[in-house]
């Protein structure tokens, strides 16, 4: 059952218990007020008949004898009402002239009336059909000087315009609430069908949006902050979510494809050099084999070459595959085990080492005054951070053809800051952002120095498990620097303190 229904349903249900009770509320107000009006009107004009009644009571052997007289007064005041005096001791019945012409006998009072009467109170109501109408009765008793009941003055009037006005007003009340309540439920479906229809707007984008028509698509609203406007904000907020998600996703999978790909292409290469370099040996050594001759001088210096080629171009993979074995072990999540470390002798050991690097010849390598470093600590891990170093230097000495790679350290109450400065080729501000991506340095458009590319990737995974940060400062041709920034471990001043 669709919700709109169920709105108007609803709304129809509780406008009908509402006309109910308020029709049957109405009804019965009406009907005491009309019916207290009735009796109001008989108990008055019967009392002043009451009133003004002469009767004679004398005492026979039968009984009490009344004798009722109404003058030409009383006709005028009881043109309505029908009198009827009734003698309790003989059962005498003396009726009013207009009920003689009328034939309108009054029903005689029974015990319950003539109980009441006694012992209750002078006068009661009571409902009669007389020749088929509808009569309303006053009964009031009358009493001797010792307050004994000798008679009763019965006055009746015609009760049924009464009911034929409360019939019509039970009529109008129910075919207004019948009425009402459709007319409520038809506007409260149109009410429903206007207030949910951004709901339709709604269901139109999730379906737009499982068929992977339009991401960026959202529901359009001009209405009030309700609860409908809330949920079309916190529904547009959550597509867009949904589409930078989305967006993230396709850039993933891309740049997957492409490190798949760089990655086929970097070690495709070193496998056709070798391949190529040990089909010419077997050539090689199988000619010199089959003219049975000593194997030349020529052959075993081609050879060799071939031999260091292969050697050169198998170290090569291998540093490939161990880059792409440390980026699949970051990409899986592993996190580097990190224990406090003194900072000064992990500098000082690349300091030492890197000395053996390989780099031009016209290209010097020195290291400022390291003191700053004293009694600084950081968490870490001692190789990682070695080979984030040697990361760093390794590209100022692969990209500096002559001049120099300086490295210096700074610290401030927060930070240790190792700066790593080169004299090389630089680089344009817009490649800054991407060089920390795999594989940037493989297409060789975007530099003049190949390479795999992976180093720095490697560098933001330890930096990133460090906590730490780089800042980047290049121009081209005039050199970069690379300023590697780790926190500074508090924790040995506290230990210090509690000793």
């Amino acid at each position: 059952m669709p919700i709109r229904l169920k709105l108007a349903l609803w709304y129809g249900g509780v406008l009908a218990v509402i006309m109910t009770v308020f029709s049957g509320t109405l009804y019965f107000l009406m009907y005491n007020s009309i019916q207290h009006q009735y009796r109001s009107s008989l108990q008055e004009q019967t009392e002043k008949v009451y009133d003004r009644l002469e009767y004679t009571v004398r005492l026979s052997l039968r009984g009490w004898n009344i004798d009722v007289r109404l003058d030409a007064q009383d006709m005028f005041f009881t043109e309505n009402i029908y009198l009827q005096l009734i003698n309790i001791s003989n059962r005498r019945i003396s009726m009013s002239t207009n009920a003689v012409e009328d034939g309108v006998m009054i029903p005689v009072i029974t015990e319950n009336i003539l109980q009441h009467l006694l012992t209750e109170s002078p006068y009661v109501y009571t409902n009669a059909e007389i020749n088929g109408l509808p009569f309303i009765v006053y009964n009031r008793g009358i009493y001797n000087n010792s307050n004994q009941l000798i008679g009763v003055l019965q006055g009746a009037t015609y009760s049924g315009h009464m009911i034929s006005l409360l019939e019509e007003l039970r009529f109008v009340l129910i075919l207004s609430s019948i009425a009402i309540i459709i007319a409520s439920s038809s506007f409260g479906w149109f009410l429903s069908r206007k207030a949910l229809r951004p709901i339709d707007a709604v269901i139109n984008a999730a379906n737009q949006i499982e068929s992977g028509e339009d991401l960026s698509k959202r529901i359009p609203y001009k209405g009030p902050q309700d609860e409908i406007g809330r949920l079309i904000q916190t529904i547009n907020g959550m597509l867009e979510r949904i589409q930078h998600v989305y967006q993230s996703m396709e850039e993933a999978y891309r740049r997957q494809r492409r490190f798949v790909s760089d990655a086929s292409h970097e070690l495709r290469t070193p496998l056709t050099t070798i391949r190529g370099n040990v089909e010419l040996v077997e050539k090689m050594w199988q000619r010199e084999e089959d003219g049975e001759q000593p194997i030349s001088e020529e052959v075993m210096t081609l050879s060799r070459e071939a031999f260091e080629d292969i050697s050169a171009e198998t170290e090569r993979m291998s540093r490939l595959v161990n880059d792409l074995l440390s980026l699949a072990r970051a990409d899986a999540g592993k996190v580097i085990e990190r224990v406090p470390l003194p900072l000064l002798p992990i500098v000082e050991e690349v300091v030492r080492r890197a000395q053996f690097l390989p780099r031009s010849p016209d290209v010097a390598w020195r290291a400022e005054d390291l003191s700053p470093f004293h009694d600084v600590f950081v968490c870490g891990n001692r190789d990682y951070l070695q080979q984030l170093l040697f990361i760093f230097i390794e590209n100022a000495f692969k990209y500096t053809e002559k001049g120099e790679v300086v490295l210096q350290v700074q610290k401030t109450d927060e930070q240790a800051g190792i700066r790593i400065s080169d004299t090389g080729i630089g680089m344009d501000k817009e490649e800054v952002p991407m060089i920390f991506e795999r594989f940037y340095r493989a297409d060789p458009s975007r530099g003049k120095v190949g390479g795999t590319g992976l180093g720095l990737s490697i560098a933001k995974w330890i930096l990133d498990e460090h906590e730490g940060s780089v800042e980047v400062y290049t121009r081209k041709d005039q050199g970069s620097t690379f300023i590697i920034w780790l926190p500074i471990w508090k924790g040995r001043d506290n230990l210090a303190e509690e000793e």
